[in-house]
């Protein structure tokens, strides 16, 4: 009995160690990776760099407002594209619709800057 315990505290002491190494080796790759990111950001300019996207409340508006646009601008596209066969004409409907794009944002999510 005493030789079983002592093999098992053995496999028990060796998954250890081997778990601890795989942590040392993670932690030091991400540790390599930190170094390395702020290597690349101490050579960029005094502005500051975001990774992750911000998620305020005006920044979800934004991110809702410019959805509704580009599926208004899709939706228009594509009833063009159905609607008319001439190229010209989707041609057209697609310079004015990239002009009227700033001016249908301003005017109905109000943003003035």
């Amino acid at each position: 009995m005493s030789k079983e315990r002592a093999r098992r505290r053995a496999e028990r002491e060796a998954e250890q160690a081997r778990l601890a190494a795989l942590r040392a080796e993670r932690e030091a790759r991400l540790a390599r990776r930190r170094e390395r990111i702020g290597k690349v950001t101490a050579l960029l300019p005094g502005r500051p760099v975001r990774i992750v996207s911000q998620g305020g409340i005006m920044a979800r508006r934004r991110r809702a407002q410019n959805g509704v646009a580009a599926v208004l601008f899709l939706i228009v596209q594509v009833i063009v594209w159905l609607l008319w066969s001439s190229w010209a004409a989707r041609f057209g409907v697609l310079v004015l619709s990239l002009l009227f794009v700033p001016l249908f944002l301003t005017l109905v999510f109000d943003r003035r800057s």
